[in-house]
């Protein structure tokens, strides 16, 4: 399976929104998928993801319009609105996050070796089989169960000044898919803070996209509400 780093860049979607991402997804679902089964139900199973999104943001129009206004929150977040990157993971705020030793690990070495492609951090998802091997150098983080879809590998690298994050996905529902992404930004963010540059864009691969068929109705009136557009 591809790591969605080396894809040429006109095989990468790019978005200048988390909003117009997440209709995109969508819409790529509803429109290319078929019909499948998952543990919780059947689902409408889409071809693999790969895409940028420049601009995350909890106050994104289309997520504020369309979007889970509670999960948007963020329980226990904070009065100035932001969750510590290197805190716990959340589950109801997207799924796992890298541990403050995780973060820590990935500084250090793009700061010795700011070329390198290996910065990369497994993180452990509810299902993954017994047995399977942690990161070698730093310990994967206790993931709880959530309905919002983790990443299994977070990578960052350092290109044209900017830190690019890429989040990979074994699957992922995509009706709750920005849930995901708007913490995945603020580790980059913190990762970019800590090396003192700027975020580049958050690079995201799913191998298995898909919509559970009980929320197809919800899904079908947000494409209605949404004209198609192009990618940025």
């Amino acid at each position: 399976m591809s790591n969605g780093q080396d894809a040429p860049a006109a095989d990468v979607r790019r978005f200048e929104t988390c909003g117009r991402a997440w209709i995109a997804g969508l819409r790529h679902v509803w429109s290319a998928g078929e019909a499948g089964m998952a543990d919780r139900g059947p689902v409408i199973e889409g071809p693999p993801l790969l895409f940028e999104i420049a601009s995350v943001s909890r106050d994104d129009p289309i997520l504020r319009e369309h979007g889970d206004r509670a999960g948007l929150a963020g329980p226990g977040r904070p009065a100035g609105g932001r969750t510590r990157p290197d805190g716990p993971a959340d589950g109801a705020s997207g799924g796992a996050r890298p541990d403050a030793e995780q973060v820590r690990w990935v500084v250090d070495l793009l700061r010795s070796r700011p070329w390198t492609t290996s910065a990369w951090i497994p993180l452990t998802t509810p299902g993954e089989p017994a047995g399977a091997p942690p990161a070698p150098t730093v310990p994967a983080p206790t993931v709880p169960a959530s309905t919002v879809p983790a990443p299994t590998v977070l990578a960052f690298r350092i290109r044209g000044y900017r830190l690019i994050t890429t989040a990979m996905f074994r699957a992922q529902n995509v009706h709750r898919a920005y849930l995901a992404y708007l913490p995945l930004r603020e580790v980059q963010v913190h990762v970019a803070d800590r090396l003192g540059l700027p975020s580049g864009p958050l690079r995201v691969f799913v191998d298995v996209p898909h919509l559970h068929v009980a929320d197809a109705d919800r899904v079908a009136g947000i494409l209605a509400a949404q004209p198609e557009s192009n990618a940025a």
